[in-house]
């Protein structure tokens, strides 16, 4: 089951986070983060930018956007990001929690996505391809972690081709 994350998501999603935070270059943070600083930021945010989960038995991953720049004229463009736990890889999950997220955004109003891949990683380029994601560029030796430099390769999604201005804007 999709659905918002709630409150008590947080010790899961911060687990699944931490996960990717201790073990791979995927996240760029070096220490393990407190349920606390994730609720923090999607609650900061929530009202404008979806955070969903995937439970089944529990939370199997989780899907949120965020802003891409602070700049008004950025604000129909969102950063997304998506972390499955290890034991729900290569099942649906993030494939599912993504197709949720980025039919929230179209539905919200948004015109396009951002998605960040630390690189190398295959798989994540496979899948933001087969979303219709499109490389928009990358930044070399972006991050030190794990004993090395990774660079970080953007990819963006058009989510609306509407012309004229976003709704409530002039």
């Amino acid at each position: 089951m999709i659905r918002a994350a709630r409150d008590e998501d947080f010790p899961a999603i911060a687990s699944i986070t931490n996960h990717y935070i201790t073990t791979t270059a995927i996240h760029f943070a070096y220490e393990p983060l407190a349920p606390e600083d994730l609720r923090a930021m999607w609650a900061k945010g929530r009202d404008r930018y979806p955070w969903l989960v995937a439970e089944k038995s529990g939370v199997l991953g989780y899907a949120k956007a965020g802003t891409w720049r602070d700049r008004a004229a950025y604000s129909w463009t969102a950063e997304i990001g998506l972390y499955v736990a290890p034991e729900a890889r290569r099942a649906g999950v993030g494939r599912a929690l993504y197709g949720a997220l980025l039919d929230e955004l179209t539905r919200r109003g948004f015109r396009s996505v951002i998605a960040g891949i630390t690189l190398p990683n295959d798989p994540s380029l496979a899948f933001h391809r087969a979303f219709g994601f499109t490389s928009v560029g990358a930044v070399r030796e972006a991050g030190w972690k794990l004993g090395e430099w990774h660079a970080v390769e953007f990819w963006q999604k058009q989510l609306s081709t509407a012309e004229g201005p976003p709704p409530g804007t002039s």
